[in-house]
């Protein structure tokens, strides 16, 4: 009673008062703040095991991490820096280019005026080790193709099925249209590996997840990575917050707190 935690749930977060299982709960290291807590578990989670259990990134690879300025992207290139002379690639807004390269992405490319294909093999012509790819459809064929041999693409999301403020149907179903498939057979030609990965269905997975957090919160006490807060929002507010990330302004994290932060609302008041 009393600790600082951090807390796993898959949903029903968005509320003042939560009830989980212990086993979803983690202390939290000394020094870091609620906002840090609220944005590590799920990106930083997510992007380690993509990256070392699935992606077995080594010194001197490449990776290529789509949305390189969201929660997952700013996780992952962190931790891309954690081992020695990875180059990154990252596809990201050009307004976000500038923030990118200070984090350490070596190669940010402009997804809406650019082929992320073509930037990518003029770079490097035979393509990058792994591809971390949230967003699915014809996509995930783009990143198999631009798998060196060896190389894993690891697929977490379908940000594709989101177009705008609301679902497009017509977007829906040209997803799921191009989405990705390949035979066993196939890929024992190619020499390349695919992956899938979904937090949410790790569930039954305490102890596996427990030894991952306990790796990131020793990488964060060593000053190795820091959760990247974009915007924090009170719970009033939420619509703007989503609106933010939504409209693809966001760097890091879009926090909600269940109210606002005490120096802004002495601001208001005056």
């Amino acid at each position: 009673v009393g600790d600082k935690v951090m807390v796993l749930a898959r949903s029903g977060l968005w509320q003042e008062v939560v009830n989980v299982p212990v086993s979803q709960t983690f202390p939290m290291p000394e020094g870091m703040s609620f906002e840090e807590a609220a944005a590590l578990l799920v990106n930083y989670i997510t992007a380690y095991m993509i990256l070392f259990d699935f992606g077995n990134l080594r010194p001197n690879q490449s990776v290529l991490i789509h949305m390189a300025a969201g929660g997952v992207g700013t996780a992952a290139i962190q931790l891309c820096k954690t081992v020695e002379n990875v180059t990154i690639f990252g596809t990201a807004s050009a307004s976000k280019h500038d923030s990118l390269k200070e984090s350490g992405v070596a190669h940010p490319i402009d997804y809406r005026t650019m082929d992320y294909a073509e930037e990518v093999r003029k770079i490097s012509p035979k393509g990058v080790d792994i591809v971390l790819d949230p967003l699915g459809g014809s996509d995930t064929s783009k990143a198999f193709n631009l798998l060196k041999p060896m190389g894993k693409l690891i697929t977490y999301g379908v940000a594709n099925l989101l177009t705008g403020q609301k679902k497009n149907l017509m977007a829906m179903a040209k997803t799921w249209w191009n989405q990705f498939s390949i035979t066993a057979l196939q890929l024992l030609h190619q020499n390349k590996a695919v992956c899938g990965y979904h937090l949410g269905y790790m569930d039954e997975e305490a102890e596996l997840i427990r030894s991952v957090v306990a790796k990131l919160v020793n990488l964060y006490s060593q000053g190795k990575i820091k959760p990247k807060i974009d915007s924090v929002w009170p719970f009033d507010q939420v619509a703007e917050a989503m609106r933010q990330m939504q409209e693809k302004k966001n760097v890091g994290k879009v926090i909600l707190v269940p109210e606002a932060p005490k120096e802004e609302s002495k601001k208001a008041e005056n």
